[in-house]
């Protein structure tokens, strides 16, 4: 009897494969018949489940941003049974630095599917680049429990922090990317910036 196909893991598989490929040449140089190869598949079956590359692009995003949030889960974890707000905010922005392979590729890919939104019509219509930034909602939660438990410093803005530090981490995540500042460096400003909003 033929094994029966599972339809979500072959999804996963080809996505795995498209962030390996866009790790190592850049999201722009992926075509969906270096996609396949990756995956050991036909091109033929990646447009089955796919269609179009910007599905593939979206799919696989979302894949990596699923992939980010179990790190997070896991940093958080580690961080005992009730770390509270700084240290949840720590464990999320300190999972995006680009300190290893999968951080590395996450920051990389991200980064790379924003520009290219910026310039590609069909990459930008695709619903991700509409929904809401949900990285931005939770540091804005965070922030407002920590103000309701008394550890923020006065007159902070939950939500332009949120902002402020979602960029700082961007930045920093680029600047150890390319070599301009170790990870520990980059950890050392976001913990500074965030010692200025704790008590």
């Amino acid at each position: 009897m033929p094994r029966r196909v599972d339809h979500e893991e072959r999804r996963t598989d080809i996505a795995e494969a498209l962030l390996r490929v866009a790790a190592r040449r850049g999201l722009h140089a992926v075509g969906m018949r270096d996609v396949a190869a990756e995956a050991g598949v036909s091109l033929r079956l990646v447009q089955y489940y796919f269609e179009t590359k910007e599905k593939l692009l979206l799919y696989g995003l979302r894949h990596l941003a699923g992939r980010f949030g179990e790190r997070v889960t896991a940093r958080i974890r580690a961080a005992g049974d009730d770390p509270g707000p700084r240290a949840m905010i720590e464990a999320m922005l300190g999972a995006a630095l680009p300190t290893d392979e999968e951080s590395r590729t996450f920051h990389l890919v991200y980064t790379s599917y924003a520009v290219l939104s910026v310039t590609d019509r069909a990459l930008a219509a695709q619903p991700f680049v509409k929904e809401p930034d949900a990285a931005e909602q939770a540091l804005v939660a965070l922030l407002r429990q920590a103000e309701e438990g008394g550890l923020l410093r006065p007159g902070v803005d939950a939500e332009v922090e949120a902002v402020s530090l979602l960029a700082l981490s961007a930045g920093l995540g680029s600047s150890v990317l390319v070599g301009q500042r170790a990870p520990e460096a980059a950890a050392g400003v976001l913990d500074h910036h965030l010692d200025r909003l704790f008590r």
